[in-house]
């Protein structure tokens, strides 16, 4: 899997664009539990220019994050429209769950926050889906797990999104398959166990949902230890950010 590119902190100057740019420009967020993460993409989803970076708020309110949003956007300047994706279910825009976040998400307004604030229109969804978006082929039955703070989840049909899955926090075993495969569960009973649970987590999911295609992303993916199915791809935590022009070729997504 090619590692993402280390990212530039936010504070420094704007970072230069590396081509020439496609217009219209999207500022594309990547919201997680531990980073903020941002880069500009042309009309064709190529980055034109560095990804950038800032950590989590510790206390992770919308008031707060909205200003680590600032900085980024500072460090980013030129953009024409917003792609966001948060870790919870997003519908119409509004977040409706954020347990890896804080409990003042929920029900917050995020794509008419992002317009209010920066006069650009934007779009929001999954993060689990947005990196779906940049890693899917739109054959079939596709399955996109995350593996970071939580387990982000996002089923697509013929390419198109199927919104409203949040998988991490269904019931499993005993527990939820976060609760199993999460950082937590990697915490909580070890590398070796935690391989094992991934592996009849993939097994459940083929049986649950009878995907073509498997797709696992986020910074745990490093530490599988099991060959994978030939129908189970590992993809780079960049497509995290490089899938948010597509979510203005998804008309579903719209107001």
């Amino acid at each position: 899997m090619k590692n993402a590119r280390s990212a530039s902190p936010a504070k420094k100057p704007a970072a230069k664009t590396t081509r020439p740019a496609a217009r219209p420009i999207t500022l594309s967020i990547d919201i997680g539990g531990s980073g903020l993460k941002a880069m500009l993409l042309d009309a064709d989803g190529k980055a034109v220019s560095e990804r950038q970076r800032i950590p989590t708020p510790e206390t992770p309110t919308p008031a707060l994050v909205f200003k680590a949003f600032d900085q980024l956007a500072a460090a980013l300047p030129g953009f024409d429209r917003v792609s966001a994706g948060f870790p919870g279910v997003i519908k119409r825009g509004v977040v409706y769950t954020a347990v890896n976040l804080h409990p003042r998400w929920v029900n917050f307004p995020l794509q008419a926050e992002f317009e209010k604030r920066w006069k650009k229109p934007a779009r929001v969804a999954n993060d689990a889906a947005v990196q779906g978006y940049g890693a899917i082929r739109g054959h079939g039955v596709e399955l996109v797990l995350t593996l970071g703070t939580g387990m982000g989840s996002a089923l697509f049909t013929g390419g198109r999104l199927c919104a409203g899955l949040e998988l991490g926090h269904h019931p499993w075993k005993k527990l939820t398959y976060e609760d199993y495969i999460g950082r937590n569960g990697l915490e909580k009973y070890g590398r070796k166990r935690w391989n094992k649970h991934l592996k009849e987590a993939i097994e459940q999911t083929a049986h649950t949902f009878n995907w073509d295609h498997l797709y696992i992303g986020g910074g745990n993916t490093k530490k599988i230890e099991f060959e994978l199915p030939e129908n189970v791809t590992i993809v780079s935590n960049e497509e995290g950010i490089l899938g948010g022009v597509a979510l203005w070729k998804d008309d579903t997504l719209a107001k």
